[in-house]
């Protein structure tokens, strides 16, 4: 790409031949332009800006950017990595490589957890793993009377989280270092919780539909479990039974295979309404089931 003047009809052609490997090359290159303009103006241009104006030119240091950050988009770095937000929900969150990126599937599991949180009165919850905090913020931003708090095994990853909490003004969610429980069973001030809500690592280590670069870029420890998959799983449901309150909810994402053995799982320990829902795509992905002593 030219490195002294570039329009902004000459730098998206450009993107678009150097992404042509992408499905998304046209969108991508527009989001990553976007992202280089919109460091200097405010409000943000969007999308109609540059259809609008597209002889307008890009400056020397906008040029070297935009090339920076396609040549990490062509390395195969996630679009949200390099913008460092996604969108989930109703809001844009903040994320980077400490955190998971947020998916659509996983609105499902928010969606479902809705339906089962009062909307006029107190509700105890518990998100664990939060990763960016996108399950305990939507739930938090839905529900306000409820009382979030979210884990989570990484520092790095719970920072994010408060952030995006911070910028979203939620005072009703509260923030735990811990490794699923642990730091739960040391703390006898909290009480059991109506929900607890998950999206654990539940992907094999040698799961061949694990997309490259998800593996290379996505944090390891927020995706890989081992027992094929299950041992975050079968921790969780475990553990759950000492943390719910009678007829709580346990709410978990989970693999498209996974279904059958996780409802196992919960009929062992005395969970009963198991339910299974099944993402965009019609495949298993969230169960939820009530707890009963």
């Amino acid at each position: 790409m030219p490195a002294n003047s570039l329009s902004i009809t000459e730098a998206l052609d450009t993107a678009i031949k150097q992404l042509h490997s992408s499905d998304t090359a046209k969108l991508d290159s527009e989001i990553l332009l976007l992202q280089v303009l919109n460091k200097t103006v405010h409000p943000p241009l969007t999308k109609t800006w540059l259809l609008t104006w597209p002889e307008k030119t890009l400056t020397a240091k906008q040029i070297q950017q935009y090339n920076h950050d396609l040549n990490l988009r062509e390395s195969g770095m996630p679009i949200a990595y390099i913008t460092g937000t996604k969108d989930f929900w109703t809001f844009s969150l903040k994320v980077n490589s400490h955190t998971l990126i947020p998916r659509p599937e996983t609105e499902l599991l928010v969606e479902s957890a809705l339906e089962k949180i009062s909307s006029t009165e107190e509700t105890h919850i518990l998100d664990l793993g939060t990763g960016s905090g996108a399950i305990a913020l939507a739930i938090a931003s839905e529900r306000p009377l409820s009382q979030v708090l979210a884990t989570d095994i990484s520092h790095d990853a719970l920072e994010i989280a408060e952030k995006n909490a911070s910028n979203l003004k939620l005072k009703n969610i509260n923030f735990l270092p811990s490794h699923w429980f642990d730091a739960i069973i040391k703390n006898s001030d909290i009480e059991k919780f109506d929900i607890i809500i998950s999206n654990p690592p539940y992907i094999a280590e040698d799961d061949p539909l694990l997309e490259e670069n998800v593996r290379i870029f996505e944090p390891t420890q927020a995706l890989i479990s081992n027992d094929k998959g299950l041992n975050d799983i079968k921790q969780i449901i475990k553990n759950s039974v000492d943390y719910l309150k009678p007829e709580g909810w346990l709410f978990f994402e989970h693999g498209h295979t996974q279904a059958n053995e996780v409802q196992t799982l919960l009929k062992t320990y005395s969970f009963d309404k198991i339910t299974t829902i099944n993402d965009l795509n019609h495949h298993p992905r969230v169960t939820f089931a009530q707890f009963y002593y």
